[in-house]
């Protein structure tokens, strides 16, 4: 019979983590916008791509934090009958999302910059550098805000947009002054060609890490063959099988696996062992189910050294 210890306390902190890191999302995403008209006003009146990048990029952050803050407050709901691991995977889908969004952000740019290197336009060099050093406060503060939270997946892509919007704001300021000084406007489009490509590799990086989440990939840092042998090593326990270990939120994961052992006597011991190994593991939530037999065509088999 399967006996699955009760993770009330673990699931308590997590719901209080996941407010926490809703407010900070909150407060992010008024600044974000805020500052996101101040620029889209000041690229228009200058002409810069640069900065219209840069604004239609926060705008995007906007949305982002508007999903992360969403998805951080889904997770933070008690699980219920309909979904009884909770919400949690709402932050993977966010950051997913988030990432897509960050692909699309990019594309954009690369064709209006490739248009702008084609036919230069006027830009005022002044109003883009004032303007994008404005930006790049706002930007640091709310970089700062969310690097100091949780740092769940479903942040980490609200972060990786913000961080997106310093490089953004930097490029702005230099293409500004260099324009002011030299008069040279196709240092803003190519700034703006560079940007995106850093930002490409962050955001393709964050788009595998979600896809393999949300597809129930076995959390990176774990390794199912090392963790199966360990738990395979507890005294008692003939071999374990059916082993598998999934996320069931940005940053919680799940664990079942058949224990097959010598005594049913003992498996209360046995128990109180495998899931001490689990936990040291970060794993909340875990289901051991005992057998005093085992067919032998199971594919995988973890057995003591």
């Amino acid at each position: 019979m399967p006996i699955t210890p009760h993770q009330a306390g673990h699931d308590h902190e997590h719901g209080h983590a996941h407010r926490a890191s809703g407010r900070v999302l909150i407060f992010a995403l008024a600044l974000t916008l805020g500052f996101a008209m101040v620029e889209l006003l000041a690229g228009w009146r200058a002409g810069s791509l640069a900065l219209l990048a840069d604004a239609g990029h926060m705008v995007t952050d906007g949305a982002a934090l508007g999903l992360s803050a969403l998805a951080a407050w889904l997770a933070s709901l008690p699980p219920s009958r309909r979904h009884s691991y909770g919400l949690g995977k709402a932050e993977l889908l966010a950051a997913l999302v988030n990432a897509l969004a960050m692909l699309a952000v990019v594309f954009g740019i690369g064709a209006e910059a490739w248009q702008r290197l084609q036919s230069p336009a006027s830009i005022d060099g002044a109003l883009v550098g004032i303007v994008a050093m404005l930006g790049l406060l706002v930007n640091l503060v709310v970089a700062w805000m969310l690097s100091r939270g949780e740092q769940s997946l479903n942040v980490r892509g609200a972060l990786l947009h913000v961080m997106g919007d310093v490089l953004g704001s930097v490029a702005a300021i230099i293409a500004g002054a260099v324009i002011y000084f030299t008069g040279w406007t196709p240092i803003d489009p190519l700034l703006s060609l560079l940007i995106g490509g850093l930002i490409l590799a962050s955001s393709v990086r964050l788009l595998k890490e979600a896809l393999h989440g949300v597809l129930d990939g076995v959390p990176p840092h774990i390794d199912l063959d090392e963790l199966g042998r360990e738990l395979a090593g507890i005294p008692g326990v003939k071999d374990i099988h059916d082993l598998h270990v999934w996320p069931i939120g940005a940053e919680r994961m799940a664990l079942s696996a058949h224990v097959r052992i010598v005594d049913l006597a003992s498996w209360p011991r046995i128990l109180g062992a495998l899931t001490e190994i689990a936990q040291h593991e970060g794993i909340a939530h875990v289901t051991f189910q005992a057998e005093t037999s085992g067919t032998e065509e199971q594919v995988i088999r973890f057995t003591p050294r």
